[in-house]
């Protein structure tokens, strides 16, 4: 290289001209950026007040402390944008502030077109749900109906919630106007929890939730957004009345998955299924016959509940309740809480039921009965109740007897015993039967005195005359009544010994109360029946006759003697 190529190198590189060329390309560089537009920069410094940003400039750019909200450190990188090139003093200005606008709507136009989530806070209530600060100042509608999965019963709750939320609206009538959905996203987020519930979840895992709501039969249990039932069987093994007893509104609590149905979306949990069934060692334990103590839990109309230990319980039946006495209602003998001595009557494993009784822990009084009150025993007591058939007399202390009414008189048909009987009367009785197996025992008046009507038979067999008083006339003939008060019918047939006589002027000669001589032509104890006749009567009176005139005449007269003579001595 000759001196003048060397001088012109030199000249080129000169401190001068290399200022120049750093000059113009930085010129250059300012002139490929506009104001306004977004660019990013390094911290260099960060002051009490200020952070100096490079952004490959000559100067760096200064931004107020005031604009983070977190204070960057050196190194970091900080999007900015320009707001001038080169200001008064020859410094470039720059703002994070307006960058942050420009990088939200950024953000949130690409998150409304990708259907994409985005963070907020629901700040406050207004008409129709609430307003959401979004950031960069920008706040967004949330309306109460799309705010969360369950509906909202106390508003000012979700104030002050960092939720996620998808954006529904950027603009309305060329304004801005962002409205935001909650709801939509929590149930999409419950529908990718359940599933991976259903997949990484077996029947037996512990699972944790917290109680979320209650209903008759158990609780629900919030399991990240969805729920699972506990059913207020598996809380105890024991008998679960309240399922506030067990578990309380919004407690965490560890559960046993005992049911998986992906297809029903039902999870079942249990809190028993943590300690081992007492029910696998029951007959180790009990057998029937056995006495054992217990406490009632529950009164039903049909009994009561009894529990043995936690796990197991009974069912007492009302009809086991007393040997005697007829209990209408459970709490007329135990209640709620009280200890209890009973009997094992049976039990069923499979199905967890045991049947009690608290009656046989006690004598059977109807055992002895038989021996207490024989047939043939005589006794005073009181009618306890009267009904269309007869009455119960009280014996002793839970234990009547029964008064047919055909029971009350021989010789009476009692229709309706209230006519004879009232609750409260002292009546003397006798046991005419009496079965301790059916617990029946029935009792008599009419027994205390002979039967009449046996009497009668005996004193009057067929055939025999008896006088009576006429006590009613009927179409079918006259009723009459004899000794014993004994009452019997003369049939219109057996009225008149004249065939040619009719029944309607035959029946004209006798009234109520008039005493006539009769023949008894049936007589049955059994049936209480008895049939009398005034035409057998009569012709009896006549064979009588024909039988003493007929003596008398044989001792004066040793001549023949027929009844021709008879009847013409007697017309003569």
């Amino acid at each position: 290289m000759d001196q003048m190529e060397v001088a012109k190198d030199v000249s080129k590189n000169s401190p001068g001209n290399i200022q120049t060329q750093l000059q113009e390309e930085y010129l250059k560089s300012l002139e490929s950026l506009e104001e306004g537009q977004l660019i990013d920069g390094v911290v260099i410094q960060v002051t009490q007040d200020q952070v100096f940003v490079d952004v490959g400039y000559k100067s760096e750019g200064k931004i107020p402390i005031g604009e983070f909200s977190v204070i960057p450190k050196i190194g970091d990188t900080v999007s900015v944008v320009l707001m001038q090139k080169e200001n008064k003093y020859g410094e470039v200005s720059v703002s994070k502030q307006k960058a942050d606008v420009k990088v939200f709507w950024k953000n949130l136009r690409q998150a409304f077109q990708d259907k994409t989530p985005v963070e907020g806070t629901i700040d406050k209530i207004v008409k129709g749900g609430y307003e959401v600060d979004l950031g960069a100042g920008v706040r967004a509608f949330l309306p109460i109906s799309q705010s969360d999965s369950q509906k909202v019963e106390k508003p000012e709750k979700l104030v002050g919630l960092k939720a996620t939320f998808y954006v529904e609206r950027l603009y309305s009538d060329n304004k801005v106007n962002v409205v935001v959905n909650r709801r939509k996203f929590l149930e999409e987020q419950t529908e990718t929890n359940r599933e991976a519930f259903f997949k990484n979840v077996q029947i037996g895992d512990s699972v944790t939730g917290a109680v979320k709501s209650f209903t008759s039969f158990g609780a629900f249990i919030d399991l990240g957004g969805f729920d699972g039932l506990l059913h207020i069987n598996d809380m105890s093994w024991g008998h679960v009345t309240r399922p506030k007893d067990f578990v309380k509104k919004g407690q965490e609590i560890t559960l046993k998955v005992i049911r998986l149905d992906p297809e029903e979306k039902r999870i079942n949990l249990s809190l028993k299924h943590f300690t081992e069934d007492p029910w696998l060692h029951f007959e180790d334990k009990y057998h029937v016959n056995d006495v054992v103590k217990g406490k009632v839990t529950k009164l039903t109309d049909f009994g009561a509940f009894i529990e043995l230990e936690e796990g197991i319980e009974g069912l007492a039946h009302i009809s086991e309740f007393s040997w005697v006495k007829k209990i209408n209602k459970p709490e007329d003998m135990v209640h709620i809480g009280d200890d209890v001595e009973c009997m094992i009557l049976g039990y069923d494993i499979q199905a967890g039921r045991v049947s009690l009784g608290l009656k046989q822990v006690t004598d059977n009084p109807w055992e002895q009965l038989a021996e207490k009150y024989p047939v043939g025993t005589r006794f005073t007591r009181k009618v306890v109740k009267v009904t269309n058939a007869g009455a119960f007399v009280e014996l002793e202390d839970g234990i009547d007897g029964f008064l047919h009414a055909d029971d009350l008189s021989w010789t009476k048909k009692v229709k309706h015993p209230g006519s004879e009987l009232e609750v409260g009367q002292e009546i003397e009785v006798m046991v005419i039967e009496s079965d301790p197996d059916t617990h029946r025992i029935r009792l008599g008046v009419k027994q205390l005195s002979d039967d009449p009507w046996q009497t009668f038979a005996n004193a009057f067999p067929a055939g025999s005359s008896v006088e009576g008083e006429v006590t009613s006339i009927t179409d079918f003939g006259v009723f009459l009544k004899v000794p014993g008060g004994i009452e019997g019918l003369i049939n219109k047939q057996n009225l008149t010994e004249s065939r040619e006589e009719l029944f309607e002027e035959a029946v004209k000669k006798y009234n109520v109360g008039d005493k006539i001589k009769v023949v008894v032509v049936e007589v049955s104890p059994e049936k209480q029946k008895v049939a009398f006749s005034i035409k057998d009567y009569k012709k009896k009176v006549q064979r009588e006759e024909i039988s003493r005139y007929m003596s008398s005449e044989q001792e004066n007269d040793s001549g023949s003697y027929t009844l021709g003579d008879f009847l013409k001595n007697k017309n003569n």
